[in-house]
């Protein structure tokens, strides 16, 4: 790997590579922003793409059915100072009335 290519964030193939300002991947067509990457390390982006850090606050956009509980976690419910994590479901957080638990990040926009 040279000093131009860098692995894909979304498929973590090693063949990205510079174009104009943004890094292309070959194999599944993601761009990114190189610099955004860099800082971060983990980039987690919510339902309409805005980049998530942690301790952000975030809102549920559909109702999410919460094993073990009678209720959904509704749509509109606000969650505050998010932990972002490596995973399918990468955002670790508490919610009133259900407590600790882990959402997906496409479930969610920032607040």
């Amino acid at each position: 790997m040279t000093e131009e290519n860098k692995p894909c964030p979304q498929c973590k193939s090693p063949y990205g590579y510079l174009s104009g300002s943004l890094m292309m991947c070959p194999e599944c067509g993601h761009e990114w922003d190189p610099n955004e990457i860099e800082e971060t390390g983990l980039v987690v982006k919510d339902a309409n793409g805005n980049i998530l850090k942690d301790g952000d606050s975030v809102v549920v956009i559909k109702n999410l059915p919460v094993k073990g509980s009678p209720q959904p976690v509704k749509a509109g419910t606000k969650v505050k100072n998010i932990k972002l994590v490596e995973g399918d479901h990468n955002i670790d957080c508490k919610i009133d009335g259900f407590g600790s638990m882990a959402l997906k990040s496409e479930f969610v926009k920032k607040a």
